[in-house]
């Protein structure tokens, strides 16, 4: 399992599959977010089993999957909700982590810094560089 710590309330990942669950739980994490649509590889796990492993492990579970669509309003409100209320660290996953990279840092925009945004994801190995015009503006704005 592939991940990478971005803040004390995010961590973003490349798929997980349910027997990876305990160990997230064990690492303290609270909250599993799952980014990425059913049916996208033959070879992923359906989000009903990872849901279903994350409950048994007594973590919280969201689905918020980012697909052809893109990042819309819904999305970004359901991740800002996970965050708010989680009460502590949450586990973000996708095919290889880019897309709750990228979800976290627009969720974020208005309440931090573009450029601090940008910082983190650089520093957990993400390039959200052009991505840092409209996190500005998201800035600006809120």
């Amino acid at each position: 399992m592939q991940s990478a710590k971005v803040d004390e309330t995010i961590t973003v990942a490349h798929q997980i599959e349910p027997e990876d669950v305990a160990a997230i739980r064990d690492a303290g994490f609270v909250a599993i977010v799952n980014n990425r649509p059913d049916n996208e590889a033959p070879d992923q796990p359906s989000g009903a089993e990872i849901e279903a492993a994350a409950r048994a492990a007594g973590l919280a579970y969201a689905a918020l999957p980012v697909g052809r669509d893109g990042i819309g309003p819904d999305l970004l409100d359901g991740f800002r909700t996970v965050l708010d209320g989680a009460g502590g660290p949450v586990f973000a996953f996708c095919r290889t982590g880019t897309r709750s990279i990228n979800l976290w840092a627009l969720s974020q925009a208005g309440a931090r810094d573009a450029d601090e945004l940008v910082r983190l994801a650089a520093d957990a190995g993400y390039d959200l560089s052009g991505l840092r015009p409209v996190l500005s503006r998201m800035t600006q704005a809120g």
